[in-house]
């Protein structure tokens, strides 16, 4: 009698402890994909933020994709001048894992206000925008992982070597530390892969300014992009990159990052950038993403992340600068583990050493 009564106390308890569990995973998907009493519930995640510069008041775009108070995933798109679009094919990755994300446009860019003044393109006033955009949408220490890509990741360090007080883990993608060690690579790597005869071409265009030509730009997207940006061919770029390219701020793209696509020269704003003597000052959870066909040495990221205090590298052996897209199978399972990692506090530095 005694034995079927604990048999049936134990089968009680199982049957109920495994429907509080499914409870609770199903409460969890339901708060994930719930927009009910937030103040953008109106508007689909979308929030045009106040900032202040100073030239005056402006507003830039953002929209939320999902509710996880834990784990709140700030994008900074590439360019300058970009859009948020390069990453719109984190819709496919996320949400299945309740990460919450933020896809913002950075003043001049497509979605935000468009001021037409140089004054504001300098990354120490970038970097006050997305404090003030942290603020706004009440990120902190104990939910905010920042991801930069591009032009993004030199926001991404920028913004961390000030505040990195404010962030739970950094993410740079396909982005060096130095614009100097950018350009070597470009001249000393890169360019002599293409075929002699096209990268003369593309030099010929490029000495004499001639950078609006058709054929300059053809050649570039022929032989350069689809090799070192995105690894597909032209007619098979996903829609949200040849609109992400579309909507790109030419005059900001320009004066930050100049005309060649072989580093960035000229009297381009970024062309001595260089944070490589600041990064072991920091202290947070980072994640570097290198890949083998970058217009990034893969070598340099990884090198990044064993000279922050707490670094791990993340290797996309099938990608390009875009890997986001390339190289999906290695780019997306390194990213969610890593915020799961940091999340649950399982994170590890990882002394990784240099490619081969």
């Amino acid at each position: 009698m005694k034995i079927n009564l604990l048999l049936s106390t134990l089968f009680t308890i199982l049957v109920f402890s495994g429907c509080k569990e499914n409870s609770k995973q199903k409460i969890g998907k339901n708060v994930y994909l719930n927009y009910a009493k937030s103040d953008d519930q109106a508007t689909g995640g979308i929030k045009m933020i106040p900032i202040d510069t100073p030239l005056g008041k402006f507003k830039v775009w953002t929209k939320r994709v999902g509710n996880n108070p834990k784990i709140k995933v700030l994008l900074l798109h590439g360019g300058p001048g970009g859009t948020h679009e390069f990453f719109e094919c984190f819709d496919g990755y996320f949400p299945n894992e309740s990460i919450e994300y933020i896809y913002y446009d950075q003043l001049g860019s497509y979605y935000s206000d468009q001021p037409n003044d140089n004054k504001l393109w300098t990354t120490e006033r970038f970097v006050e925008e997305v404090e003030q955009v942290r603020i706004a949408l009440k990120l902190d220490k104990s939910n905010f992982y920042l991801m930069g890509q591009s032009w993004g990741g030199i926001l991404a360090m920028e913004y961390a070597l000030k505040y990195q007080k404010n962030l739970k883990g950094l993410i740079i993608a396909n982005m060096m530390a130095s614009a100097t060690a950018y350009n070597k690579y470009a001249e000393e790597v890169l360019g002599p892969k293409l075929p002699k005869n096209i990268l003369d071409q593309i030099k010929a265009f490029e000495k004499n300014n001639d950078f609006s030509n058709p054929k300059y730009t053809e050649l570039l997207f022929q032989y350069y992009y689809t090799e070192h940006i995105l690894r597909k061919p032209l007619e098979q770029w996903p829609e949200s990159i040849t609109r992400a390219f579309k909507h790109l701020n030419p005059n900001v793209y320009v004066y930050m990052q100049g005309q060649s696509e072989f580093g960035i020269t000229g009297q381009a704003t970024l062309k001595n950038w260089d944070v490589t003597t600041r990064l072991k000052t920091l202290t947070i959870p980072t994640l570097t993403i290198g890949a083998k066909y970058d217009t990034m040495d893969p070598k340099h990221m990884e090198w990044i992340s064993n000279e922050v205090q707490n670094g791990r590298f993340l290797y996309c052996p099938k990608g390009s600068h875009c890997s986001q897209y390339d190289d999906q199978e290695h780019y997306f399972p390194g990213v969610i583990k890593f915020i799961k990692d940091v999340d649950n506090g399982s994170f590890r530095k990882e002394k990784s050493q240099l490619l081969q």
